[in-house]
């Protein structure tokens, strides 16, 4: 470089190797002496990201932005793409001398390209129907055998209602046995009789309370 860098120039100059180490080798950190916009880069890790060197010039974007004369606020988490197509997410940070004149950029390019592709695959694997007609968020109910699957069913429809089963009145034995009959709970074999048990019913009430909800169906 024909002219001595600034002071605080040089002072960051180990920043950015430390900070590419941190984040690994796809993390590219480069920073610019305004000065030399046609070989503006003094200091860069992890070149193979954008093919840059030392001395290679500031891209189109950064001219167009030293161009604005737009310095307040950095640039932070934008998006930009290779020529050979990597994804990058990106930032510039303006540096600014002790009278706050601009003197360089620090830029961080972060290939994310794997990352957006790991993405799109667990998108794809934890994709849910949203169709509330079909199906409705909701605990679901296990068990190893049929009778620990019928029983979760009917105790989980229990603690709905919130009182014991003595408590529970005839209309409330009635949407319960709905309830169950919707979940298919009575396809199951002796589901009659465990529900009757439950409710302190006899399997004939069950039956007529079946009967009384599915009129309608």
């Amino acid at each position: 470089m024909g002219e001595e860098l600034h002071p605080i120039l040089s002072g960051l100059i180990p920043l950015v190797d430390g900070i590419a180490s941190t984040f690994g080798k796809n993390c590219e950190v480069i920073l610019h002496d305004i000065r030399n916009p046609q070989s503006s880069v003094i200091a860069i890790a992890n070149g193979h990201i954008t093919g840059r060197r030392i001395g290679s010039p500031m891209t189109e974007y950064g001219l167009t932005t030293l161009r604005s004369g737009q310095f307040d606020k950095p640039m932070v988490n934008y998006k930009k793409k290779t020529k050979d197509g990597k994804l990058l997410k990106s930032s510039s940070l303006f540096i600014k001398d002790e009278n706050g004149k601009l003197i360089g950029f620090l830029c961080i390019n972060y290939d994310i390209s794997e990352l957006t592709i790991a993405r799109n695959i667990i998108n794809d694997l934890t994709n849910i129907v949203d169709d509330r007609d079909f199906i409705e968020d909701r605990d679901e109910c296990y068990g190893s055998t049929i009778n620990e699957m019928l029983s979760s069913i009917v105790n989980k429809t229990l603690e709905s209602v919130g009182k014991p089963a003595a408590f529970i009145t005839k209309e409330e034995k009635v949407n319960i046995v709905q309830l169950l009959d919707e979940k298919g709970v009575f396809l199951i074999k002796g589901a009659i009789d465990y529900v009757a048990k439950v409710l302190c019913v006899s399997r004939y009430t069950v039956y007529n309370y079946l009967d009384e909800t599915r009129v309608n169906d």
